[in-house]
């Protein structure tokens, strides 16, 4: 097959049902266009297959741009063909994008990996090692994901935290309760993000996730594709056991070596704690496993402070948005509502940007810890609510973090956790947890000790007055804003930055700066505060057997990324288990059995 990039079409050409909400593929165009492309007739082309489709609004007429895969009604053709547009980057031989498992379980193995965490990272390590044939046990410390749904509109409707079940704890982790988005940067020369793509698609995704370019799922259809992934791990063998929170880490040392050999676990259920033995654990924790980073910093595990950003969600109209980026096209079905994508480097040397934007989306209450505020954003499948919104932040580093014993004391019931021997110039590994927890405390005291949110409008933000009532935009927030000036909410240097960045953002997205868009206050989970080390074997630096995975451990940034490290290190797992040397990031796995 021949892949092709950069066919373009007019949005008029693209077929839509708007009855039905359907997008049809223009298969004769662009089977016409691939035949013009490549010099050939188009019935040359017995097949085309739509890989992906984006749009470009760069210019006032908008355009549909696919890339499209071919195949030869005489399949002799291809070579020459290939030959001839070798230096095309838009010509392209078509990739063999299908996951081929490294190994099969022999019968009879005795030994069952666990995975700790069943959000996307967890779910899909959990998934390819059943699909291996190996079994796995998955511990996860929230509940399934209709308990948790519940738990987690008690606190945005009742102003009632279940620490333990909530937009960040529970079956399919924090992405569950977000805007679904289902694209990434990462580099993917494997193209395991298309095994991702195939398993949601097969456990009830929109099959248009396959070939759009900015795929999303929205909360509501990602419940259903949880559960189905749950049950496919099930009828595999595995076993997955919720309310089960890991509670500490058993490590044998020999030779100078570190080796796990089990866990402590408390089934928050019943209250009792057992031991499960093994060699072998996936540690899918999600960025805000606050007290199990602690049991690893205190149990040796190699880790360190990382960078990562604070600030407020932003909303405005969507159909300001919508003007902005689509301009006369604004509206048309196909497109639905507009994201975008914004920085500004600021005077005072920080970096303000956009993060998760939600097109047509809610702000969500998305703390886990009492007494704490933290906001997130959230959409459905439709994006249809009337305000975008995004988080606004401030990138941040390990030097802006506290290093005092008594803001440790503070933020550790107690415990400086030997900060006050740090060595000067260095920075404690769970010091942004400090920051944050600082951060949320201040924000819940603002927006009224009640869960409630602090926050201000954006005119009266960068004016630097308090806010005393909302304009035409209209918060989505639940349970409530409590409106003010939101100065005292993050760091000086930050409220600076972004003060300076709202303008300049209006001019790059008309109305972006408008006084009446709310900011509410804090977003500080944007990413894991802490970055607990890993080798070419995804093993821990120092503890064989501990597999660091997924976003708390900072090796991703969203579902698509996270269930990306999930397979990986599954088949980690998989390789150290049957003594194989672990995939290169070019190799495409032996897909035999052993």
């Amino acid at each position: 097959m021949i892949r092709i990039a950069e066919l373009k079409l007019p949005l008029a050409a693209v077929p839509y049902h708007p009855e039905n909400h359907t997008e049809f593929q223009p298969l004769e165009k662009l089977t016409a266009l691939a035949a013009e492309r490549l010099g050939i007739a188009s019935t040359a082309i017995a097949h085309l297959h739509v890989h992906k489709r984006s749009f470009d609004a760069r210019k006032a007429a908008l355009l549909a741009v696919y890339i499209v895969d071919i195949t030869l009604a005489d399949a002799s053709q291809e070579a020459a063909l290939l030959a001839h547009f070798a230096n095309d980057s838009h010509v392209q031989p078509t990739p063999d994008m299908a996951w081929k498992p490294v190994g099969q379980a022999p019968a009879g193995l005795a030994e069952r990996p666990v995975v700790v965490g069943f959000g996307p990272c967890g779910m899909f390590a959990g998934l390819v090692l059943a699909q291996m044939g190996f079994k796995p046990i998955v511990l996860e410390r929230g509940k399934t994901v209709r308990e948790r749904t519940k738990d987690t509109w008690r606190l945005w409707r009742k102003r009632e935290l279940t620490p333990e079940s909530n937009v960040q704890f529970g079956e399919g982790g924090a992405g569950t309760f977000s805007d679904g988005k289902l694209y990434s940067q990462i580099k993917d020369p494997r193209h395991l993000g298309r095994k991702v793509l195939d398993e949601f698609v097969q456990h009830g995704a929109p099959p248009e996730i396959l070939f759009a370019a900015h795929p999303h799922i929205g909360t509501f259809k990602l419940v259903k594709l949880v559960e189905g992934i749950r049950e496919e791990i099930v009828r595999l063998g595995g076993e997955i056991r919720f309310e089960q929170r890991v509670t500490d880490v058993q490590v044998e040392e020999s030779n100078g070596q570190r080796q796990l050999v089990g866990l402590q676990v408390l089934n928050q259920a019943t209250g009792e704690s057992y031991a499960l033995p093994t060699q072998h654990a996936v540690m899918a924790l999600g960025h805000s496993a606050r007290d199990t980073f602690t049991m690893f910093y205190e149990r040796g595990v190699a880790m360190e402070a990382k960078p990562f950003s604070v600030g407020f969600r932003i909303e405005h109209p969507q159909s300001v948005i919508d003007r902005a980026r689509w301009g006369k096209d604004a509206g048309h079905p196909l497109l639905g509502a507009a994201d975008y994508k914004l920085v500004h480097h600021a005077k005072n040397g920080r970096a303000v940007y956009s993060f998760c934007m939600c097109p047509g989306g809610t702000v969500v209450a998305a703390t886990s810890e009492p007494e704490r505020v933290v906001t997130n954003g959230m959409s459905q499948y439709s994006r249809a609510e009337r305000n975008a919104n995004a988080g606004m932040v401030c990138a941040i580093s390990p030097e802006d973090y506290p290093q005092d014993a008594e803001s440790f004391a503070w933020a550790f019931d107690g415990k400086t956790l030997g900060v006050e021997k740090q060595a000067p110039g260095t920075f404690h590994p769970l010091s942004g947890v400090v920051l944050q927890r600082q951060l949320e405390s201040r924000a819940y005291v603002l927006g009224g000790k009640n869960y409630s949110a602090p926050g201000q409008l954006v005119g009266d933000f960068v004016a630097g007055k308090p806010s005393a009532e909302f304009g035409n935009v209209q918060p989505s927030y639940k349970p409530g804003i409590q409106l003010g000036d939101l100065h005292q909410a993050l760091p000086a240097y930050a409220i600076e930055a972004m003060r300076e960045a709202l303008p300049a953002f209006g001019k790059k997205i008309r109305g972006y700066d408008m006084q009446d868009a709310v900011l509410t206050g804090v977003e500080t989970r944007t990413s894991s505060p802490v970055k607990i080390g890993r080798g070419a074997d995804f093993q821990s630096d120092n503890t064989r057997g501990l597999y660091p995975a997924g976003e708390g451990a900072s090796y991703a940034g969203g579902i698509l990324s996270a269930g990306v490290d999930g397979i990986k290190v599954g088949e980690a797992v998989a390789c150290a288990i049957l003594d194989l040397p672990v995939p290169s990031s070019g190799s495409r796995g032996s897909g035999g059995a052993l």
